[in-house]
């Protein structure tokens, strides 16, 4: 089935619908500034204390883990462009009602902790300007959802606009890291690791060590599965989609290496690993002179924009699979006026307060990751099973087969590895999310449509 620029695929008769507003550079942008965020300015420190200063060497595993997976995305909204993506290929290609539900709900799930432990990154960073360090961080946390939720119910072009801003703002302040950082380039063995102090190559760092690490650096790239949620807002959704997509990954991928080997270059990784706002303190140390506050607010204009769009992914596969009969039908509901789905925008801030309120910033990103890493192998393997499919529609941006095939053997290694480590509390958080969302299929009474195009 053909998309018009008009209206949103199966879209009710009379019904408001979503409006296409998105052009390339917005969606470069939208790609980019979703990983430009939480990760790289709330985590860096936690993966140093994981990786010690080889944690470049976990942001470049991650990075290929991501963009084979990300081509996979990209390849699949040139074919499918509409909202609740995810959760459509997988139907399209398995036509299991409960797997669809499971993952269609698991990313929205990882949306909800990705924003959730960015919240705390917000609280924490804002702690930092005088008139505010009295203030305790859940307040400043759950006033930020209210602000967020604003946003995103205001409409998408207001949504989209302050993604570019924020989106701008989070780039200059990575870029300006390397800038006043590159002069410590050199200065320290960047193959040392907790578990090799003295480091001194790559072979000495145990694989374990570096799969575990990866896992939690992924974080910082998730968010190019964004992208499939707002097809049905982008102009000419099967070029600017996958094009909007491999640009953003590609700027985030050079941002995140020079930021990773100039962090550890200026602060030893032990003292960054104890940073409540590692990247500022980076920030204080390669250059005095820049204004401590100042910093502390373009970490918070970062970590706003990863949240602020994972709010608005949310919110768009709530939708989706609600007009696709996979959840009560008042989540397809579009507000008259604004044109967003303001029913799904007020349930979703309901449960990210509570989901805020339950783990810690590391905890809450590593549920992020488990979660996505099983939405995907699963979307991943369906794009192997469509492409085999002899009857299925082209897309403007095909791949070879072993790209999909591939992204679905190193997501599922990351997450075996991640499962296996010590720490229980993040898959206990994924997984009462999964399991939650399964038991919840029995009294939503989907009654999806056909898988379509």
């Amino acid at each position: 089935m053909a998309l018009t620029d008009s209206a949103s695929p199966d879209a009710p008769t009379g019904q408001p619908q979503l409006m296409r507003t998105i052009g390339l550079g917005q969606m470069v942008f939208y790609s980019a500034g979703s990983m430009l965020g939480a990760g790289i300015y709330g985590l860096i420190g936690k993966a140093a204390g994981e990786l010690g200063s080889a944690v470049w060497l976990g942001f470049l595993l991650a990075m290929v883990a991501a963009l084979l997976t990300g081509l996979s995305y990209a390849s699949l909204g040139s074919r499918y462009p509409r909202a609740g993506g995810a959760a459509y290929v997988t139907h399209r290609a398995y036509g299991r009602g409960l797997l669809t539900h499971v993952l269609g709900l698991a990313v929205a799930g990882s949306g909800l902790t990705s924003i959730a432990a960015g919240s705390w990154v917000i609280g924490l960073n804002l702690q930092r300007i005088p008139f505010l360090s009295e203030t305790p961080v859940v307040v400043l946390t759950v006033a930020y959802l209210f602000l967020m939720a604003g946003i995103v119910f205001r409409g998408i072009r207001e949504s989209m606009w302050a993604n570019v801003v924020c989106s701008v703002v989070e780039a200059a302040g990575l870029a300006l890291i390397i800038v006043v950082g590159a002069k410590y380039w050199g200065s320290v063995d960047m193959f040392q690791t907790p578990a090799t102090p003295s480091g001194g190559s790559l072979l000495a760092i145990p694989p374990l060590l570096m799969v575990q690490g990866a896992v939690l650096t992924f974080f910082s790239f998730v968010g190019f599965e964004d992208t499939l949620n707002v097809a049905e807002e982008v102009k000419s959704p099967r070029r600017t989609l996958p094009l909007g997509l491999v640009l953003g990954m590609s700027l985030a991928c050079i941002l995140y290496i020079g930021v990773a080997v100039t962090a550890v270059s200026v602060i030893p990784w032990r003292e960054l690993a104890d940073a409540k706002a590692p990247l500022a303190d980076v920030m204080a140390r390669a250059a005095p002179w820049f204004p401590g506050w100042a910093f502390v607010v373009i970490t918070v204009f970062a970590v706003a924009n990863s949240a602020l769009i994972n709010y608005v992914t949310a919110s768009r596969l709530l939708y989706g699979m609600a007009r696709d009969g996979r959840l009560p039908a008042r989540l397809a509901r579009v507000h008259p006026t604004r044109r967003t789905p303001h029913i799904a925008i007020l349930i979703l801030l309901v449960l990210l307060i509570a989901l805020a309120m339950a783990g810690d910033i590391a905890e809450l990103a590593s549920a992020t990751v488990l979660l996505l890493l099983c939405v995907f192998v699963v979307v991943n393997a369906s794009l192997v099973v469509l492409t085999l499919r002899k009857d299925e529609p082209k897309g403007g941006f095909e791949i070879p087969i072993v790209i999909p095939a591939a992204g679905a053997v190193v997501c599922l290694g990351l997450l075996v590895a991640r499962i296996a480590s010590d720490d229980w509390r993040a898959p206990l958080i994924a997984g009462v999310l999964l399991a939650s969302a399964a038991a919840l299929y029995p009294f939503v009474k989907p009654k999806p449509t056909a898988p379509t195009g």
